[in-house]
């Protein structure tokens, strides 16, 4: 599913094949102990009614109307963007004057629903500081519409790839930062939801921020319950991005919440590198992110060659080698050797806590790995 707040298109979201699978794990969400309980039909109009909630869902219901005059009746000029399975439109409620992000999604889609349904459950249920806030929805007929708060930076990728040169580049303590702030959603899904909740769908794309650079993850709509009791993994269709998905995922359709670190492995080497997690302009060899990088995480001396150019220079190289050691850990192709996201929201934490000037550290050359000092070298 495409970013719902993103300036244009959607980039580097070539979408897996999906998979069948005659498990019917995609067509429910699993009980959960008195948290939820709901058949994921495809019937819209009977699991939520125009009117009025459900046991478990909170959010607010809005009318087409409503919707439709916040947008100036869906206008060009209210548009900021358009994922996989519909628009997104900047919106302003009459009810209180309050500014929104409301995506429209493709009426003739029939996964569409499914996660429309997911996504108005699933947000309804978990609140986090680092997840976005869905603020109701609109089931009238057969619009699908969801109203969530206004992330006025968009998302990750805008900041990442393909600047404007109006576009003011992340600095290094920004990256990171961000790439707490993510982890943290993340931990929030595997270690306090109950049962956990698989994310499925991490990318930069998905990660949208407010004007503060706070990030917090969006896009539920491949959101699964994770296993629980003595299973290891949920079975199910392989769905996600090209680049993001775990290879084990990928083979078997066998989900678990590795299968999300290794995605946010990824997220983290775009954040450090600046470069996408696949980018066919790239020559041979260079095209997939994470098969340029794992010849690179061999030799610290080549540490430097990793850095965003855009970074220029300007990075602690200790916190360099940190970030990168986490990420490397992140992508490794066998699950039980990657971390648990708990671990990595500790040690990116650190490296967010860690200030870095410029002014009075060194600039460090990204082709040489040489460091030119200002006041100090970086110890």
């Amino acid at each position: 599913m495409g970013c719902f707040l993103c300036s244009g298109k959607s980039r580097n979201n070539q979408k897996i094949p999906q998979k069948k699978n005659n498990n019917k794990s995609d067509d429910q969400i699993p009980s959960s102990s008195e948290k939820v309980k709901v058949n994921l039909t495809l019937d819209i109009k009977k699991d939520i009614p125009k009117e009025g909630g459900t046991d478990h869902i909170a959010a607010h219901t809005f009318t087409f109307h409503e919707l439709a005059a916040a947008t100036k009746n869906f206008r060009a000029d209210c548009l900021l963007g358009e994922g996989g399975f519909g628009r997104v439109y900047k919106g302003r409620l009459e009810s209180n004057n309050k500014v929104v992000a409301i995506k429209q999604l493709d009426r003739n889609g029939l996964q569409g629903n499914r996660e429309f349904l997911v996504e108005v459950l699933m947000l309804s249920l978990l609140h986090h500081p680092n997840l976005v806030n869905l603020i109701g929805y609109c089931a009238d007929g057969d619009q699908r519409l969801l109203v969530y708060e206004y992330m006025p930076l968009g998302s990750l990728e805008d900041h990442l790839h393909d600047l404007p040169p109006d576009r003011k580049r992340l600095d290094w303590t920004t990256r990171m930062k961000i790439a707490a702030g993510a982890a943290k959603g993340l931990e929030y899904l595997h270690d306090k939801a109950n049962p956990p909740v698989i994310y499925r769908d991490l990318k930069c794309s998905n990660i949208l921020l407010d004007e503060n650079y706070h990030p917090k993850l969006s896009d539920f709509g491949l959101a699964k319950l994770g296993p629980v009791g003595d299973k290891t993994h949920v079975s199910t269709r392989v769905m996600g991005t090209y680049g993001y998905c775990a290879p084990e995922y990928a083979m078997t359709g066998q989900l678990t919440l590795k299968s999300d670190v290794y995605s946010f492995g990824v997220v983290l080497l775009e954040i450090i590198t600046g470069r996408k997690a696949i980018d066919n302009s790239r020559g041979g060899g260079e095209h997939n992110l994470v098969a340029w990088a794992r010849p690179l995480f061999k030799d610290r001396r080549k540490f430097a060659q990793m850095a965003d150019p855009l970074l220029q220079g300007q990075y602690p190289v200790r916190g360099l080698y940190q970030a990168l050691a986490v990420a490397a850990m992140c992508v490794q192709e066998q699950p039980n050797m990657r971390p648990l996201i708990a671990d990595v929201v500790t040690a990116l934490t650190y490296l967010a806590s860690q200030k870095y000037d410029p002014e009075t550290q060194s600039v460090h050359s990204s082709r040489t790995g040489s460091s030119t000092p200002r006041s100090r070298r970086e110890l």
